[in-house]
C-alpha cells in the first residue's frame, strides 16, 4: 500500500512540476531559460513526464516567469568575488601600471629551456608576464638566439665577456620582452666586469601611465666574490646617469645581487622582493623609486636552480586614480580690481565706525567686517577643475589639439591623422618652452612660492591624504583633546605661590609702546599673499595692497587696546587645523594642533614681539637656542657636543643625556603665573596684562576637512601659529635652568636636554637634577610625555660596568642607542652614518627635480641657483656639526651626489669640503663677534692678539668637532 501511495504522489502533476523546476532554481544562477529554450526541453522529455506541460500554457508561462523572476533575485544579489594584486594582474593582462615581470636565477639557461616552452603554454600567469629575467645564463657566442628561442618574446642578451672578467664560463643576464606587451625595445648598454654584470634596456609599452615616458628594466648580476661596494658604485653612476639621460622614465632593477644591497647608495630606491629566494635568503632583488609598486611571490625553482622563480605582482595605483579631481575656487587679483578696492578703502570715512561703536570690539569686529565684505565685492572669484596627473604646460589649446587628432584616428583618415599629430607635437614644444620661460621668470624675481608650486606641478606631487576619515565626531573629540588641559587637576593652590627669582634690575625704565601708522604700514607691507585668512575673513593680501588705506584706522585700534590692555575677542578667535605628524595616526595626539588666526592680529603681535625682545632679551637663559639673534640648531648641537667630548677626554669618564618631550608645551601655559614671570623680567605692568588679555577667553574651533567642531572657550596656552607663543614660551621656561656645573640643560623650545658629566660613577647631581627638572614640571602645568622621553648613554670605557636605570616619577626611561636631536641623528658612538644615510636620501630624492628643470631647458646659471637653494642646502644641513668627523667613505657618498649634479648641470659646483671650511669660519666669526653667545669665550686671543687658544685636546674624536677645527682654520 505504501509504494502504491507513493508512486501516486510521485506521478502527480504538481509533484513532476516541482522536481523539474526545483532543479531549475538550484542553478538558476548559470542557467537562464527562455520560452523557446523551454518549449525545445519538452520535445526531448520523456513520455511519462509529458504530462507536466500538457496543462495549459498558462502553466507554461508561470513556469517560465517564475524562474526568470528568481534568476533576476540571485543575479542581483552580488556575490563576494575575489580581490588582490595577482587576480587585478589576471583580468586587465598588459594593460597594468607597471609590468608583471618574473625573475630567476637559473644557472644556465640552455637546459631549462623546454621547461620555459611548456610554462609558457600551461601556466597562464608566466605566459602573461610582461618581462622575463634571468640571470647566471651561462651563455656564450657559441650560443646562438634561436637555440633559447620563446615563441611571442624578444630575447635580449648580456653575456659573459671573457676579456673583462678573466673568465669563460658562467655569469650573463637576459631579457624575455612579452611582444604583447612591447615591441619598442633599445639596449642602453651593456656593463661586464669582475664585480658587475648588467644589461639596460628601454622599453616603451603599448599602454602606460601618463607619468611614466618608458621602463627602463635593468639586469644585474654580482658575483659571490665580488667587490661589493666597488659593484655598488659602478652601477649607482650608471643609474644616475641613466636617470639623467631619461628623467620621465621609470627604472626597475632586477637581478642576483647576493650579499649586495642597493638602498645605501641610492637610498631613494625601494627593494620590493620580501620572500625567500635561496634557502633562508634572499638573494634576488628588484628595486624601483616607487613605494609600495611590486608584490613578490615564491614560485618553484626552474630546474636545478638553487633560487627560486619569484614572480613580481604590480601593485602600483597610477596618479589619475589615486586622488579625485579637485574644485578650486580662487580670487583673481589684477591691477584693475586692486585699484578699484583701495578706492573703496580711501573713500571710506572710518570716523563713522568709531562713532558708532560702544566699545573697542564693536569697533574692530566692525571694521573687519567690512573689509571682508568688500573684498568679497570687488575681488572676483574662479573656479576650475584640477586632475591628479594634470600637466602644467597642457594648455586648453592642447587639448582641443589632441581631442582633433583622437577624431582622425578613428575616421582612418591617414593623412588628416598625421596633420593633427604634427600640429600637436609643434604645439607641445611652443607650450614647454613658455612654461620654462615663465619659471626662469620665477627664478628671476626670487619667488620660492611659485617656484615649488610649479616644481610640484611638474613632477605630479600631491600631498598624500590623512589615513584616516574626516568626521564631525573626530572634530568634536579634537577640539576636547586641545582643550584638556583646561581640567581642574592641573592646577593646585601651590601653583602660584611657588618662589620666583629676584626681578632684574633694568638700567632704565622701559618706554611705554606707542604703534604709529607707518608700523602699520610697513608691517601690513609685509605679509604673504598665499597665506590663508583667520576667522574674521581678512586676507594677507587685502592688508597688503591697502596698507596705505588700512594703516590709519587699524593704528588707532592697537594703541586703544594698548591702552585698555584688552585684545578684542574677534582678533582672538582661532580655527584649529590638526595637522597629523606621522603617515600612520594611531590617536588624537599624533594630530599637530596649528592654530588659524587672524592676520591683523599677527600683524599686531609683531609689533608687540619687537618691544619684547629689546626687554627680555639680555634676560634669556643663555643655553636657551631658540628664537634669538645669532643662535642656531647648529650652535645647539654643537655646544652640547662641545660639553660630552671635552668630558670624555677624561679617564673614568661617561655621559648620560635624557632628551625631555613634553605633552603639547605650548598648550598648558597658564597666563597668571606667565604674568608673574613677566614682571620678574621687567616687562612693564601694562604689557603684561595685555598678554593675560590675549591668552585668555580664547574662542576655537576644530576643522577637519568638511567637518567643524563647536566653538570652545580656552584660557590655558599659547596656540601655535601665533606670533607671540615662542617667545611667551621661552619666557616661561626661562626659570628652568641646572645648579650643579657638572649638569648641562640645554634648551631649543620645549626641545629640552639634560647632559649629565658624570665622573667615578658618581651620578647624583645629575639624578637629582631630572628630578628637580620633574617637579618644575608639575608646578608650571608641563606634563612630560613618558613615552618619548629617552636617555642615551655615552661610555668609551674598556670594560663598563651595567648601569641602572633612570626613574622619573615612578617611571623608568628607556635608553636608546641613536636619536634625532635636533634634525641631527646623534648615535651612542657619536658617528654619523645614520645622518648622512638620511641626508644622500634626499638629496638624491631631490635630484629629480633638477633633472625636471634641465628638461624644460632652463638656462645653467639658474640650474646652479637651484642647486644652491634645494640641494646643496640638504646636503650642508648642520654640516659644521658632523662633517668633521665623518668617515672618508661617506663623504664620498655625498660627493657623488654633487657630481651627478653637477653632469645634470654641466658646470662644475663646490665640493663639500670647501663648503665646511667656508661655513665654520663664518660661523666662528659670528660667535666671536657676540659676546653674549655662550661659546664666544672658548675663542680666546693669546697674549699676542693674533691667534686664539687651541684647546689641549687627547682624542681624535674630539679634534674632529666643530670648535677645535673652528680655531684651527681661524688661526690659519
Amino acid at each position: 500500500m505504501a509504494p502504491r501511495m507513493a508512486a501516486s504522489v510521485l506521478g502527480s502533476p504538481v509533484v513532476l512540476v516541482f522536481l523539474f523546476v526545483f532543479p531549475v532554481f538550484s542553478f538558476a544562477n548559470t542557467i537562464s531559460f527562455t520560452r523557446d529554450e523551454l518549449l525545445n526541453i519538452r520535445q526531448n522529455t520523456p513520455q511519462n513526464l509529458l504530462p507536466v506541460f500538457d496543462y495549459s500554457d498558462v502553466l507554461l508561462n508561470i513556469v517560465v516567469g517564475g524562474v526568470a523572476a528568481l534568476i533576476r533575485r540571485f543575479r542581483t544579489r552580488r556575490r563576494g568575488k575575489r580581490a588582490g594584486a595577482l587576480v587585478k594582474l589576471r583580468q586587465r593582462g598588459f594593460r597594468m601600471s607597471l609590468p608583471g615581470i618574473h625573475l630567476a636565477n637559473l644557472r644556465s639557461l640552455p637546459n631549462k629551456t623546454d621547461e620555459l616552452l611548456l610554462l609558457s603554454r600551461t601556466n597562464k600567469d608566466f605566459s602573461h608576464s610582461a618581462a622575463l629575467c634571468f640571470t647566471e645564463t651561462w651563455l656564450n657566442a657559441a650560443i646562438p638566439d634561436s637555440a633559447i628561442h620563446l615563441p611571442g618574446y624578444q630575447l635580449f642578451r648580456g653575456d659573459r665577456d671573457t676579456e673583462s672578467t678573466g673568465k669563460s664560463r658562467g655569469g650573463g643576464t637576459c631579457f624575455y620582452i612579452n611582444e604583447r606587451w612591447c615591441t619598442d625595445v633599445t639596449v642602453l648598454k651593456k656593463m661586464c666586469c669582475s664585480d658587475l654584470e648588467a644589461l639596460f634596456i628601454n622599453c616603451k609599452p603599448f599602454y602606460s601611465p601618463r607619468e611614466f615616458c618608458s621602463f627602463i628594466l635593468v639586469s644585474v648580476y654580482i658575483p659571490p666574490q665580488a667587490h661589493v661596494s666597488l659593484a655598488l658604485q659602478k652601477l649607482a653612476d650608471q643609474i644616475t646617469e641613466t636617470e639623467q639621460h631619461h628623467p620621465d622614465s621609470v627604472l626597475i632593477i632586477l637581478g642576483d645581487f647576493n650579499k649586495a644591497n642597493l638602498s645605501r647608495e641610492l637610498p631613494k630606491y625601494r627593494q620590493h622582493v620580501t620572500c625567500r629566494t635561496r634557502d633562508s635568503n634572499i638573494l634576488d632583488h628588484c628595486y624601483t623609486t616607487i613605494k609600495g609598486a611590486y608584490h613578490s611571490v615564491p614560485r618553484a625553482a626552474l630546474g636545478l636552480s638553487d633560487h627560486c622563480l619569484v614572480h613580481l605582482i604590480p601593485t602600483y595605483r597610477q596618479k589619475l586614480k589615486s586622488a579625485k579631481p579637485v574644485v578650486k575656487t580662487v580670487k583673481r587679483w589684477t591691477n584693475e580690481t586692486e585699484q578699484v578696492l583701495q578706492s573703496c578703502f580711501y573713500l571710506t570715512d572710518w570716523s563713522v565706525f568709531e562713532a558708532a561703536a560702544t566699545d573697542l570690539d564693536e569697533l574692530t569686529e566692525t571694521v573687519t567686517s567690512y573689509i571682508s565684505f568688500c573684498e568679497d565685492l570687488c575681488i572676483p572669484t574662479r573656479t576650475y577643475l584640477t586632475y591628479n596627473n594634470d600637466k602644467p604646460w597642457f594648455t586648453e589649446k592642447l587639448r582641443h589639439l589632441r581631442q582633433a587628432k583622437e577624431d582622425a584616428y578613428r575616421k582612418g583618415d591617414r593623412v588628416l591623422y598625421n596633420q593633427t599629430r604634427n600640429t600637436l607635437n609643434k604645439e607641445i614644444r611652443v607650450a614647454k618652452r613658455t612654461y620654462a620661460k615663465r619659471l626662469e621668470d620665477q627664478f628671476t624675481l626670487n619667488d620660492p612660492s611659485s617656484v615649488w608650486k610649479g616644481l610640484k606641478t611638474i613632477t605630479n606631487y600631491r600631498t598624500p591624504p590623512p589615513c584616516t576619515e574626516a568626521t564631525q565626531r573626530l572634530a568634536e573629540d579634537l577640539n576636547e583633546f586641545y582643550c584638556r588641559f583646561e581640567t581642574p587637576h592641573t592646577r593646585s593652590d601651590d601653583l602660584f605661590t611657588q618662589p620666583l627669582p629676584p626681578p632684574a634690575t633694568p638700567l632704565s625704565p622701559p618706554p611705554s609702546l606707542q604703534i604709529s601708522e607707518d608700523q602699520v604700514r610697513q608691517v601690513f607691507r609685509k605679509n604673504k599673499r598665499r597665506k590663508a585668512p583667520g576667522p574674521d575673513g581678512v586676507t594677507p593680501a587685502c592688508l597688503k595692497t591697502c596698507a596705505d588705506e588700512l594703516a590709519p584706522i587699524f593704528s588707532q585700534i592697537f594703541n586703544r587696546s594698548l591702552e585698555l590692555c584688552e585684545v578684542p575677542d574677534c582678533l582672538k578667535r582661532s580655527t584649529i587645523i590638526p595637522v597629523p605628524k606621522k603617515s600612520k595616526i594611531t590617536g588624537l595626539n599624533d594630530y599637530r594642533p596649528v592654530a588659524l588666526t587672524s592676520v591683523v592680529m599677527k600683524s599686531f603681535e609683531k609689533l608687540v614681539l619687537a618691544y619684547l625682545k629689546d626687554i627680555t632679551g639680555p634676560l634669556l637663559d643663555p643655553l636657551q637656542f631658540a628664537y634669538r639673534a645669532n643662535r642656531s640648531v647648529d650652535d645647539a648641537v654643537n655646544i652640547g657636543l662641545y660639553f660630552i667630548l671635552q668630558h670624555l677626554d677624561r679617564p673614568g669618564t661617561y655621559v648620560r643625556i635624557l632628551f625631555v618631550d613634553f605633552s603639547s608645551a605650548f598648550n598648558t601655559i597658564i597666563p597668571s603665573l606667565l604674568h608673574t614671570k613677566l614682571n620678574q623680567l621687567s616687562v612693564p605692568s601694562s604689557i603684561c596684562q595685555w598678554i593675560t588679555s590675549f591668552l585668555t577667553d580664547r574662542q576655537q574651533l576644530v576643522r577637519l576637512g568638511k567637518f567643524t567642531s563647536s566653538s570652545r572657550t580656552t584660557n590655558t596656552g599659547a596656540p601655535q601659529g601665533c606670533v607671540l607663543s615662542p617667545l611667551l614660551f621661552s619666557l616661561y621656561t626661562n626659570d628652568c635652568t641646572s645648579k650643579d656645573p657638572s649638569v648641562k640643560l640645554l634648551k631649543f623650545a620645549d626641545d629640552t636636554t639634560v647632559i649629565g658629566l658624570i665622573r667615578d660613577g658618581d651620578e647624583s647631581a645629575y639624578r637629582q637634577e631630572v628630578k628637580e627638572l620633574a617637579v618644575w614640571c608639575s608646578h608650571n602645568n608641563l606634563e612630560l610625555n613618558k613615552l618619548k622621553t629617552v636617555e642615551m648613554i655615552v661610555d668609551f670605557r674598556r670594560n663598563p660596568p651595567a648601569l641602572s636605570s633612570l626613574t622619573i616619577m615612578d617611571s623608568t626611561v628607556a635608553t636608546v642607542e641613536k636619536f634625532k636631536f635636533l634634525g641631527c641623528f646623534i648615535s651612542q658612538d657619536l658617528k654619523w652614518v645614520t645622518h648622512i644615510d638620511s641626508i644622500v636620501k634626499k638629496a638624491q630624492q631631490r635630484l629629480y627635480f633638477l633633472r625636471q628643470l634641465k628638461k624644460f631647458n632652463l638656462p645653467q646659471e639658474l640650474l646652479r641657483q637651484f642647486y644652491s637653494a634645494v640641494i646643496e642646502s640638504v646636503l650642508c644641513t648642520s654640516i659644521t656639526v658632523w662633517f668633521g668627523s665623518a668617515t672618508k667613505s661617506d663623504i664620498r657618498r655625498l660627493q657623488r651626489t654633487v657630481r651627478t649634479a653637477e653632469r645634470i648641470i654641466g658646470a662644475p659646483l663646490p665640493t663639500l669640503q670647501e663648503l665646511y671650511t667656508s661655513r665654520v669660519r663664518k660661523r666662528a666669526q659670528k660667535i666671536i663677534l657676540d659676546p653674549s653667545h655662550p661659546s664666544h669665550p672658548l675663542f680666546e686671543l693669546l697674549p699676542s692678539g693674533r691667534r686664539y687658544r687651541a684647546p689641549n685636546i687627547r682624542t681624535t674624536r674630539r679634534m674632529n668637532s666643530f670648535f677645535p677645527q673652528a680655531i684651527h682654520l681661524m688661526n690659519s
